[in-house]
């Protein structure tokens, strides 16, 4: 085992994991690697949902501070579910379905707050990428205070992908972004719903931003032009509670 939270290290210590029930959620291997064990790893997992990184052994190095022999695996404290299932699972139960999209959400902790928030006000699944996104640790844990484990979430190959997919399912999608003049109240949000967060340094991509059904902002009325994502969040969602109980 590491010597940090989450972190497994060492060819042996994770094959051992991946025959027991640990749920990997990330697998780091040193760049031009041609250790056949690690490649036997590598095999194991392909039909599986953990993303696969090829980095420096500078990176390695700081995730262990350890002997990794080329290899760290990055554990998830919870499951992920496949999309479709939890769709149609939850349009067969419920009119009017809420779903969150985090576009490359990087720092743990508004990964985090996000989902704290998401599991208050009734959101049914939160949709991730598999690659470029927060890993789920304990700092992800904790900043959710427990709602990780009350919400489900979906991992997908690719987000415009997971939205088509939410689209043709009748389900409508609104991303967050200051790239628009329309604001959050003046769009319809007493529907089946999909909001898009994006990241904290670029926002919502625009290969996304061309595909969704509605852009909105919310107003800013100070000097400074944004607002931390995990916050931004909360305002979306309380303003479709707001529509919806009216």
């Amino acid at each position: 085992m590491g010597n940090k939270q989450n972190t497994i290290f060492g060819i042996h210590p994770i094959l051992e994991a991946l025959d027991s029930d640990i749920v990997i959620d990330k697998l780091f291997i040193q760049k031009d690697s041609a250790n056949p064990k690690i490649e036997e790893i590598v095999k194991k997992i392909e039909s599986s949902d953990v993303t696969v990184n090829q980095v420096p052994i500078e990176k390695l190095n700081r995730l262990t501070n350890g002997n990794h022999q080329g290899i760290v695996a990055i554990t998830s404290p919870i499951p992920f579910y496949p999309l479709e299932e939890i769709v149609e699972k939850t349009l067969s139960e419920k009119e009017k379905p809420l779903f969150i999209i985090l576009d490359q959400i990087s720092d743990v902790r508004n990964f985090g707050a996000i989902i704290r928030t998401a599991e208050c006000t009734g959101v049914d699944a939160i949709i991730i990428q598999k690659k470029g996104g927060a890993p789920v640790t304990g700092d992800t844990v904790k900043t959710s205070a427990g709602a990780i484990f009350k919400i489900p979430i979906c991992k997908v190959d690719h987000i415009k992908d997971a939205i088509f997919y939410l689209k043709a399912s009748n389900i409508t999608t609104v991303s967050a972004t200051e790239k628009t003049d329309t604001s959050i109240y003046k769009i319809d949000l007493n529907l089946p719903l999909a909001i898009i967060m994006g990241s904290e340094g670029k926002g919502v991509s625009k290969s996304v931003l061309n595909i969704v059904d509605h852009k909105a902002a919310l107003p800013l009325i100070g000097e400074v032009n944004s607002l931390n994502v995990s916050v931004a969040c909360g305002a979306f969602l309380y303003e479709t509670i707001r529509q919806r109980s009216l």
